[in-house]
């Protein structure tokens, strides 16, 4: 079984960003946390076994952390390059 990555563009109370931060780097799950300019404050790459393990860590460790105010999830479908170097 091949797990799913999720890309999550968080956004976040100002003054909670570096707790933020903090809290979901402290996650297994998470992967990568870039704090980036744009309509969000902050991207994370997320790792899970399914769509449903996602929604479950999404609900009951992410989005009780305090200061993040909205999310939206990417589900990566294909990946066709990587590291610079080509998957196909």
């Amino acid at each position: 079984m091949s797990k799913i990555s999720v890309i999550l563009n968080i956004t976040v109370e100002s003054k909670d960003l570096d707790d933020v931060s903090k809290a979901l780097a402290s996650l297994p799950e998470v992967t990568d946390v870039y704090e980036v300019t744009g309509e969000s404050d902050l991207v994370a790459v997320v790792s899970a076994d399914d769509v449903i393990g996602f929604r479950n860590m999404l609900k009951n460790d992410i989005l009780r952390i305090d200061g993040i105010k909205t999310t939206v999830s990417s589900v990566i479908m294909y990946t066709h390059k990587k590291d610079g170097k080509s998957v196909d």
